[in-house]
């Protein structure tokens, strides 16, 4: 069994910053790729982020890039998402994932419980 455990969200003002983290623990965890998600209130979940173990390279949604970034430690089994310039619209519930590589949520297998993010004006 693989547990993914976020960290890191909280209340910020429009313009600042928060870095989240998402820590990967489980005797068999090997995944290709791990991802964030996020859900804002009474939207459906989307895709933000995602990172290819193997060579490190990432991918954004639009809505993200140039503002937020993620790398990982492999060997910490750990991902960073530093988010840059929040924006209200950023607010919701963010989720760590693990698994293929993809941006659809049916890639991954496992889910953390979800970290909130919430951007004030």
């Amino acid at each position: 069994q693989v547990q993914l455990v976020e960290s890191g969200g909280g209340l910020v003002q429009a313009g600042g910053s928060l870095r989240l983290s998402c820590a990967a623990s489980g005797r068999t965890f090997f995944s290709s790729s791990m991802a964030w998600f996020r859900q804002a209130p009474g939207k459906e979940r989307e895709f933000a982020a995602r990172i290819r173990w193997t060579d490190g390279w990432t991918d954004y949604a639009d809505s993200v890039k140039g503002r937020f970034t993620l790398s990982g430690d492999k060997a910490k089994k750990t991902v960073y998402l530093q988010m840059n310039n929040l924006k209200p619209e950023d607010t919701g519930v963010y989720y760590c994932a693990a698994g293929s590589l993809g941006r659809d949520e049916n890639f991954y297998d496992y889910w953390g419980q979800g970290t909130q993010v919430t951007v004030s004006s």
